[in-house]
């Protein structure tokens, strides 16, 4: 990810993960998708088994993080993909279809919304295809 932005319907533009979030989006050749958001330099916890997380430590943690999962169609015509959520951080979310209008300049996918938060622009970058991983 290159960056994430928000539009407000008054002009103002933020930055939901502040500066230095990083993500994925992938899309398989099978119609399935999955978007991870989240801000770099997070607090690490006090224990390593998450489940003792303090209510402090899991509500930071939920605030830089945003992700989704579930299946895509894309709208040529329309210069639209359509992520249809099956499992998400945000619980509203899931059974929603988000609609993304996309172009594509160069190497990156410019995806552009209007949403009950304001207007999100949010610029992916390509990576080139990596070997699978051995175990």
């Amino acid at each position: 990810m290159v960056s994430w932005e928000i539009r407000d319907p008054d002009g103002t533009v933020t930055r939901p993960l502040g500066a230095g979030e990083i993500g994925q989006l992938m899309y398989d050749e099978d119609g399935r998708m999955s978007a991870q958001l989240m801000q770099t330099n997070q607090a690490r916890f006090a224990s390593d088994d998450w489940r003792q997380a303090s209510p402090e430590e899991k509500a930071r943690a939920w605030s830089d993080y945003f992700g989704y999962f579930g299946t895509y169609t894309v709208d040529e015509q329309a210069k639209a993909v359509v992520h249809h959520i099956e499992g998400s951080w945000f619980p509203n979310l899931v059974g929603e279809d988000q609609k993304r209008y996309y172009q594509l300049v160069e190497e990156q996918l410019v995806l552009n919304a209007t949403t009950a938060w304001g207007d999100v622009r949010i610029v992916w970058e390509k990576i080139g295809k990596r070997p699978a991983a051995r175990g």
